[in-house]
């Protein structure tokens, strides 16, 4: 492993991950860059730093904490700009005064502890009265009672209805976002602006449906403050890509592997029936096989 790059332990996302993992994290932090635009912003548990770097290309200045000291001497290294700090800290006990920031960004940290009230009391603490909490967190629904799976890290995962409850204990304005990664096809005019995007999916092999979704997302994201009037405007919806496209890439070499397999095993099974059919081998072999 390079001395650049953390280890990709399962818990806290690195760039070098590849799949999923990969667009899910970036397409958060690229949202969120629409939003902190010269203000003041905290990365509450920052993990790697990719993506306080990534904010503070929008941002007035950016602090960005984490309690894993090595996480942070890593971001220290790696990613430096003016307005750009990283602090080892407690996000339950966040070592900043009252009223700093205009922006607090968490992703994917509220499941990772249980002391749900106290993050989100200390987040409204470092807010500023007009401040505006950018946060996120698994469906429970969706990310672990429908596809069985028991993620290890995980402390506490909300439902939906849990979530808002929780929002609502201390946020009254909210815009609430759903993401999900899905197989896309894309058409677009390549000699004009893209100022507007049109939704087609198939419900059946009969129904189009041009309007909405009707998926529910792996993930909640949302927009949380306690003035109307700072609620950024947000877009109906944002659709994330990259130009190397690594989640297709890595489709594309599992699927030649699995070809290159069936084909390897349909040879083998060829040239085998091939000797038993041979009078004299094919003799040897079915009686080899009652022994």
């Amino acid at each position: 492993m390079s001395e650049q790059n953390l280890e990709f332990t399962g818990e806290r996302f690195v760039p070098e991950c590849e799949r999923e993992i990969w667009y899910e994290h970036y397409h958060r932090y690229l949202m969120a860059c629409d939003v902190v635009s010269g203000k003041k912003v905290l990365d509450a548990a920052c993990g790697e730093g990719y993506g306080s770097h990534l904010l503070a290309s929008y941002a007035d200045k950016v602090v960005a904490v984490d309690i894993d000291k090595s996480s942070i001497d890593h971001a220290k290294r790696r990613y430096r700009r003016d307005n750009l700090k990283f602090l080892c800290a407690d996000v339950l006990e966040i070592p900043i005064p009252d009223n700093s920031f205009d922006v607090v960004v968490s992703f994917e940290t509220l499941e990772h502890l249980a002391e749900h009230q106290q993050l989100l009391s200390e987040f409204k603490r470092v807010l500023k009265e007009d401040g505006v909490l950018i946060i996120s967190t698994p469906d429970k629904a969706e990310y672990s009672d429908k596809t069985g799976f028991d993620n290890e890290y995980h402390v506490k995962e909300l439902y939906r209805h849990e979530f808002k409850e929780l929002l609502d204990s201390h946020f009254t304005q909210q815009v609430w976002l759903g993401q999900k990664l899905m197989f896309t096809s894309t058409l677009w005019q390549l000699d004009t602006p893209l100022n507007t995007v049109k939704w087609q999916h198939l419900e059946d092999e009969k129904t189009v449906r041009e309007q909405g979704m009707s998926y529910q997302p792996m993930y909640f994201v949302v927009l949380a403050s306690n003035h109307e009037k700072s609620m950024t405007s947000l877009r109906d919806s944002y659709i994330f890509t990259e130009q190397a496209e690594s989640v297709y890439g890595h489709y594309h070499a599992v699927i030649r592997a699995h070809i290159k397999a069936e084909k390897d095993h349909q040879a083998l099974m060829e040239r085998q029936q091939k000797w038993l059919n041979h009078p004299i081998i094919g003799r040897m072999i079915r009686w080899l096989d009652r022994e």
